[in-house]
């Protein structure tokens, strides 16, 4: 499939429905057997959705209390001396010197700038480690990359497993390998286009990964168990990640997203550090502002009860007497997450259109009909991250920082 351009900081982009950027599960997992377990479907498949009492299963893990299978995301690991300055030069985040036991998260972009891979990545002194959900092409595309460098790349999805846990704490020397969730704390040479750290919807998220050998799942989870702990489905892990407005690259990636577009630079963008695939972009955005289209968070009607699917068309509300496609206003996005929260109810994520207003009632189609939607912004339509450098030259003097600059 051919890659468009990014129309830059100046264009328009209509939106399209999301690329699936998941390979198909490879294992089945062995808690699919516990009673009333029900299969994940899409990215999900293959680990329980819920085991029959989701609502439940959504309290407890934000009480701090769940243990969630997350055996079907890839592992990728990288060996040899040179890994990180090797990871360093040719992904977005600075890794150069990741301490050991340190969690990030990087992507790796095409030379236009949009996202390939995304993965979180932790080092335990001479294995760096990436949890991902396209196991197969990151390793091959890290592979092809190596050149003459002194490292070495596999994927290790067979052998490791991973299990998810409500805990705010990097894995401890005498742990298994963890990965912290960074989300939504701007890393350093990151920064943000939505709220500071401490107001954002996803301040509270507790979330880490802890990798075990993939025989040992079942063990795994039965010692969190024994602590009192209960089961949780992935129902519960993307109603928090929804509500938390946490990016996934299965769902919120298309063959056109660029970082800036899902407030990505908070966490998997270093924007000071040196050149690689895709900075220029990166670069060029952030410095203009206005990114071709920005995530928002929906707050879907459920008076009908309707639920609409990922990849849902997002219209306007009609502005006069229509038929056909176009009763309810032309398309400015589509849905890429949807769930069912036990507290605010039906929510969904979207990408839209840049020019779409943020106070606008929204529409968005279902196989059983219209659903109304009230916008939560994300990253606000003119993209100005909190330290964009101020315009300069001689056309901007006494104009100061305008949102239009």
């Amino acid at each position: 499939m051919a890659v468009d351009a990014p129309t830059g900081a100046q264009g328009q982009d209509t939106p399209t429905g999301p690329g699936v950027r998941t390979e198909p599960p490879r294992h089945s997992s062995p808690l699919l057997r516990r009673r009333g377990a029900v299969d994940g479907s899409g990215p999900d498949a293959g680990v329980p959705w819920h085991y029959g009492d989701p609502t439940a299963e959504q309290r407890a893990l934000a009480r701090g209390g769940a243990v969630v299978d997350q055996s079907h995301l890839g592992v990728v690991t990288v060996t040899g001396p040179d890994r990180l300055t090797w990871l360093h030069s040719i992904t977005s985040q600075d890794v150069a010197a990741l301490p050991p036991r340190t969690s990030t998260e990087l992507l790796v972009l095409d030379p236009n700038g949009h996202v390939e891979h995304a993965a979180g990545v932790v080092d335990d002194g001479t294995t760096t480690w990436l949890l991902t959900e396209s196991p197969v092409a990151l390793s091959a595309w890290l592979d092809r990359m190596r050149f003459t460098l002194r490292v070495e790349v596999a994927d290790a999805t067979d052998d490791w497993a991973a299990i998810g846990e409500p805990v705010d704490a990097e894995g401890t020397a005498d742990e298994p390998m963890t990965w912290r969730d960074p989300w939504p704390r701007t890393a350093p040479g990151g920064t943000r286009y939505g709220p500071e750290d401490d107001a954002h919807p996803g301040a509270d998220r507790a979330w880490r990964l802890v990798l075990v050998p993939r025989a040992s799942l079942v063990d795994a989870v039965a010692q969190r168990e024994a602590t009192g702990w209960s089961l949780a489905g992935t129902w519960a892990t993307e109603a928090a990640r929804v509500e938390a407005w946490r990016p996934r690259a299965s769902h919120e990636v298309d063959h056109r997203t660029i970082p800036h577009e899902l407030d990505w630079l908070r966490t998997a963008v270093h924007l000071h550090k040196g050149c690689y695939r895709g900075q220029e972009t990166v670069a060029r955005v952030h410095n203009l502002g206005r990114p071709p289209r920005r995530l928002v968070m929906l707050h879907l009607d459920g008076s009908g009860h309707l639920l609409p699917e990922a990849g849902a068309p997002v219209r306007l509300v009609g502005d006069g007497p229509r038929t056909g496609a176009d009763a309810d206003g032309k398309v400015v996005g589509y849905v890429t997450s949807v769930a069912r929260h036990h507290e605010l109810g039906p929510v969904a994520l979207a990408v839209v259109k840049r020019s779409v207003p943020g106070d606008v009632e929204l529409v968005v189609d279902s196989q059983a009909g219209a659903v109304t939607a009230g916008q939560e912004v994300v990253v606000p339509a003119e993209g100005v991250s909190a330290d964009r450098p101020a315009a300069r030259g001689p056309l901007t003097r006494g104009l100061g920082q305008h949102p239009m600059l």
